[in-house]
C-alpha cells in the first residue's frame, strides 16, 4: 500500500474511532524515507487543544482481542503488550487497529534489532555495546520461556510466523520507542496519533493529558513538579521501559509477569531527568478518565513541526530506545566503570593495595552508581567527574602512613556515625562528616589530576585505534538517509569522546590550579 494511501486509511480509522485531530495540524509523510511528522497549518498558542484520543482507541491488553489469552497465561507488563501487538498484526485487516498498525513501521531501527556484527563494529567502546548484546540474549530467553509455550497450545492455534523471535523483537522495538503509560487500568499501551510526534531535546511543544476537571489541580501540580499540564489534566509522557530508576528499562530481562529481573542499565543517570520518566494516573475504575488530550504548551508558528519530548535523555538512551542520536546533546554522559578505576590503580600499585583503599572508601559510606550488578561513575557533558570518583582517587593516592591513620580513625569511630569529625594532625587532613560545603578543588591534587587523564585514556582505548578526528571526518561524509546506523552510532561515539576530551581539560585545569595555589591546600573533605 502506497504511503499516501496508508495515511488516508489512518485518518479514516481515526474518524471511526472518534480520535479528533485539529484542522490546525497536518500529519506529513516524507516521500524518501516514509518518516511521519506533524506540522502546524496555522499559528498554535499555549493552551490550544489540538487532539482528543479515547482510551478505548489505544492498543492495550485491556482493549485487545488477545486479552483473555494473555490473562490466562498470566503475562503482564511490557511482555504482555508485545503479545498484543503480535496478535493484532496476525489478524491483518480484521484487526480493529489495522488502520493504525499499517501506518507505523514494522519495527524501529533500535540497536536491539541490529546484527551482532553491526553491534560489535558500530557500538564498540560506547555505553551501549555490552548492554545491547546482553539485551538480545535476555530477550531471546523471554521469548523461549513465555512466548514459545503459547505456540504449542492446541487451543490457541497461533501461527508461528506471527509470534517468532523476529516478530517479538519488532514488537519490543515499537514498545520501546512509541508506547505511553496510560493509567493504572490500561497500563502501558500504544496511543495512535500521539506517537507520531517526533522528539527534540528541550523543544517540547505538546503535553498529552488525561482530562478530569473534577480533580484538584493543586494536588496534580504538587505531584508533577514543574510540569506545565493543561488545566484539569495530568501529564502523559512516553513510557520509560528501561527503568524504575532507564529505560532504559525497555529491553531488560523480564519474567512472565512483566517484572524486570535486572537493575536499570547504565545508560541511565542517577538523575531522573536522564533516565526518563512517565506519569501514571490514579484511576478509580476502568470508566474514569476515558479521553486523552493533546495540549499545546508552547507557541508554534504555521509551517513549523510540532515536537513532543521523550524526556531529558542523553544519546546513549536515545539510540537505545528510539534509534537516533542528537549532536551536541547537553544531557550526554560517559560512565567510567569502577573496575576500570581498579584496573588503573592495580597497574600502579598492587591489587591488595587497591582493594584496601576501596574498602576505606566504602567504610566512609561512598559508592558509585549501580546498575545491572555493575558499579560506575558518571562524567557530565561538561567533563566534570562524579565527586565520589574524586574521593576514591584521593584515597587511593594518600601516602601509606596517612592512609593507615585515617583507616584506623574510621574504624574506631565506626565511619564517623557518632562523630562530627576527626583530626589527623600529622598531615593536617581533616575529615568532616557534615557542616562544611563541598569543594572538588580540595580533592584535585596533582596525583588525582594525572589519574583522571589516565582514566580518560583507558576509557577511550575501548573505541579502538582510530581517533576522534577520524570519527568526525567519517561522520561528515556519512549519509543519514542511506546509512542511519553508521550515522547515529558515530554521533554517539563522537559525543562520548568529546566528553572524555573535556575530562582531560578538567584534569589539566585542576593541575594548573594546584600549581598556582602552591601548598596552601591543607584540608581535604569527605562528606
Amino acid at each position: 500500500m502506497a504511503t499516501s494511501r496508508k495515511l488516508r486509511a489512518f485518518k479514516n480509522w481515526m474518524k471511526s474511532q472518534h480520535v479528533e485531530c485539529s484542522d490546525a495540524l497536518d500529519v506529513v509523510v516524507t516521500t524518501n524515507s516514509s518518516a511521519v511528522s506533524v506540522r502546524a497549518l496555522c499559528d498554535l498558542n499555549v493552551g490550544d487543544l489540538v487532539a482528543t484520543i479515547p482510551k478505548e482507541s489505544c492498543l492495550t491488553v485491556k482493549t485487545s482481542g488477545a486479552r483473555q489469552m494473555i490473562e490466562e497465561s498470566e503475562l503482564e507488563g511490557i511482555l504482555a503488550l508485545a503479545v498484543v501487538i503480535m496478535y493484532e498484526r496476525s489478524l491483518g485487516p480484521l484487526s480493529p487497529w489495522f488502520g493504525y498498525l499499517q501506518l507505523i513501521p514494522y519495527s524501529e531501527p533500535i540497536p536491539l534489532l541490529w546484527s551482532l556484527s553491526q553491534i560489535d563494529s558500530l557500538l564498540a567502546g560506547t555505553e551501549l555495546h555490552k548492554i545491547v548484546k546482553d539485551d538480545k540474549a535476555l530477550i531471546y530467553e523471554d521469548w523461549k520461556e513465555c512466548i514459545e509455550p503459547l505456540l504449542t497450545s492446541v487451543s490457541l492455534q497461533l501461527k508461528a510466523e506471527h509470534f517468532g523471535v523476529k516478530e517479538y523483537l519488532a514488537a519490543k522495538s515499537l514498545i520501546a520507542s512509541r508506547s505511553f503509560e496510560i493509567d493504572d487500568y490500561h497500563g502501558c499501551g500504544m496511543v495512535p496519533l500521539a506517537d507520531l510526534f517526533n522528539h527534540k531535546t528541550g523543544a517540547e511543544d505538546v503535553h498529552f493529558t488525561s482530562s478530569y476537571a473534577e480533580l484538584n489541580n493543586d494536588a496534580d501540580n504538587e505531584n508533577y513538579g514543574n510540569d506545565k499540564t493543561h488545566s484539569g489534566g495530568e501529564c502523559l509522557q512516553r513510557s520509560d521501559l528501561e527503568s524504575s530508576h532507564s529505560e532504559l528499562d525497555d529491553d531488560a530481562h523480564s519474567d512472565k509477569h512483566g517484572n524486570d529481573d535486572n537493575e536499570p542499565t547504565k545508560v541511565n543517570s542517577r538523575d531522573e531527568s536522564i533516565s526518563g520518566s512517565y506519569s501514571e494516573f490514579s484511576s478509580a475504575s476502568e470508566d474514569d478518565l476515558t479521553v486523552l488530550e493533546m495540549i499545546m504548551v508552547k507557541k508554534v508558528e504555521a509551517g513549523a513541526e510540532v515536537f513532543n519530548t521523550y524526556g531529558s535523555l542523553g544519546n546513549a538512551a536515545l539510540l537505545h530506545r528510539y534509534g537516533f542520536a542528537e549532536p551536541d546533546n547537553q544531557y550526554d554522559i560517559v560512565n567510567l566503570d569502577l573496575e576500570l578505576v581498579l584496573q588503573w590503580s592495580s597497574s600502579r600499585f598492587s591489587h591488595r593495595y587497591s582493594r584496601r583503599r576501596l574498602s576505606l572508601w566504602r567504610k566512609l559510606d561512598y559508592s558509585g552508581c549501580v546498575s545491572q550488578n555493575s558499579e560506575y561513575f558518571e562524567i557530565s557533558f561538561d567533563g566534570e567527574p562524579q565527586v565520589e570518583l574524586l574521593i576514591l582517587l584521593y584515597i587511593i593516592l594518600l601516602p601509606e602512613e596517612v592512609f593507615a591513620e585515617l583507616d584506623l580513625a574510621v574504624t574506631i569511630t565506626s565511619g564517623f556515625e557518632n562523630s562530627e569529625g576527626f583530626n589527623l594532625s600529622k598531615k593536617d587532613i581533616v575529615l568532616f562528616r557534615e557542616g562544611v560545603e563541598s569543594s572538588n578543588n580540595m580533592l584535585l591534587t596533582d596525583g588525582v589530576c594525572v589519574a583522571l587523564s589516565g582514566l580518560a585514556d583507558i576509557r577511550e582505548s575501548l573505541y579502538g585505534s582510530n581517533h576522534l578526528e577520524d570519527d568526525i571526518k567519517t561522520l561528515n561524509y556519512c549519509c543519514l538517509v542511506k546509512e542511519p546506523k553508521i550515522y547515529y552510532s558515530l554521533v554517539l561515539r563522537i559525543s562520548e569522546r568529546r566528553i572524555l576530551e573535556k575530562l582531560r581539560c578538567y584534569a589539566s585545569a585542576g593541575a594548573i590550579m594546584q600549581t598556582k595555589g602552591g601548598k596552601t591546600r591543607k584540608r581535604a573533605k569527605f562528606e
